[in-house]
């Protein structure tokens, strides 16, 4: 009787299993920024519906601000046995372009990924020029160019929000996220496909104000005054001071990490064995640019102060060697932005190779990525 029991309940729990993955459902409203292959950055927005078959529609919208954006109508489908979602945009439905651009057709390839309570689509894109155009000397179907993609699920839009989502309510986004304290400026509705040919007009940037931290002024250590006038009592508190390299004790940097920093537990997010000496770390605001503030140490040193997290990077060189092998990096949550967690994205070019680490930080933990340096052999 007992392995009957057993075996209907395995079979119970794989149909549970089975359920909960067939109901996996990516409708709502992603929202982050594309990549091309020139490094040029692009904001990009999908409003999907998933239906019962797993077959998507709806809209994307690519853009850099209201002077150039571009609409297209989509369909795809989404895959719930390797959560793959395929989005290819049909046509192009309204444009604003600055002079000499031409609307581009994006074909995205997108892996979902859950972290904590935040979901991502992240992955691929190629894309073809909509229309033909002798003056640019373009072809209908042509290569228009293809990057990276990032989109993260949020409750708002920066455009106007599809009849399809209005009529059906979206997907619950994770209890964890609040509502944007201030919505962001809604435009009309407008925006087509993906636009990487206009690369002469990137978006533009503007550097995070960094508050600088004001280092606490030290208290003198107590020194005991003597007075005997003999030569040799007035040496012996010049040997004393030598001595009291207390105030040198390599703590002083220390004293600069914020309280709640040491407050936090530091998670392990991930361990990259790199091969070049020098590394290049970026890190972006992951999805929704939100307000995102962070400081980094590398080895417990600050290294920065109050970073605004934007589609900009935040660059940091790293110099690795044999005799010095191990360096650790910790993000730390200055602030949950208008939709918590704190998230980013890491992109770690380590020469030819390239690595990306999805960072979550929050008032509890930091997250931490170990860097280990393995010499390449020839």
């Amino acid at each position: 009787m007992n392995r009957s029991f057993r075996q209907v309940l395995l079979a119970f729990t794989f149909l549970f299993l089975f359920c909960t993955a067939k109901a996996q459902n990516i409708t709502g409203i992603w929202r982050g920024y594309f990549i091309t292959d020139f490094s040029d950055q692009y904001k990009f927005e999908l409003q999907i519906i998933q239906n019962k078959t797993n077959r998507v529609t709806g809209v994307s919208y690519s853009y850099l601000d209201t002077r150039f954006y571009g609409k297209a109508s989509l369909t795809g489908y989404f895959t719930n046995s390797s959560q793959k979602a395929l989005i290819q945009e049909t046509k192009t439905v309204e444009v604003r372009m600055s002079a000499g651009s031409v609307a581009c057709i994006m074909k995205c390839n997108f892996t979902y990924v859950k972290s904590g309570n935040e979901e991502f689509l992240e992955g691929e894109y190629t894309s073809t020029y909509e229309k033909t155009s002798t003056a640019e000397g373009i072809k209908k179907g042509g290569n228009c160019g293809g990057g990276r993609i990032f989109l993260r699920k949020v409750p708002t839009s920066d455009f106007y929000i599809e009849p399809f989502l209005r009529d059906n309510p979206v997907v619950k986004t994770p209890p964890a996220t609040k509502p944007p304290a201030t919505n962001p400026p809604v435009a009309k509705s407008k925006t087509p496909p993906a636009k990487t040919s206009p690369t002469k007009t990137p978006p533009a940037k503007n550097p995070p104000a960094v508050a600088k931290k004001t280092t606490p002024a030290k208290t003198p250590d107590q020194k005991t005054t003597v007075t005997k006038p003999k030569t040799t009592e007035i040496e012996q508190p010049k040997t004393e001071i030598t001595k009291t390299e207390a105030p040198k004790t390599i703590d002083a940097p220390k004293v600069t990490i914020p309280v709640q920093t040491r407050a936090r537990t530091n998670e392990l997010t991930k361990t990259l064995t790199v091969t070049n000496e020098e590394i290049t770390v970026k890190l972006y605001d992951n999805g929704e640019i939100d307000g995102d503030t962070i400081s980094v140490y590398l080895d417990n040193k600050p290294i920065l102060s109050n970073k605004l997290l934007t589609a900009a990077p935040i660059t940091i060189q790293l110099k690795m060697d044999e005799s010095n092998p191990e360096h650790v990096l910790i993000m730390v949550a200055e602030n949950m932005g208008r939709i918590p967690p704190n998230t980013s994205l890491m992109i770690v070019q380590d020469g030819e190779t390239r690595h990306e680490v999805r960072i979550t930080s929050t008032e509890q933990k930091n997250a931490m990525v170990r860097f280990r340096y393995q010499k390449s052999t020839p």
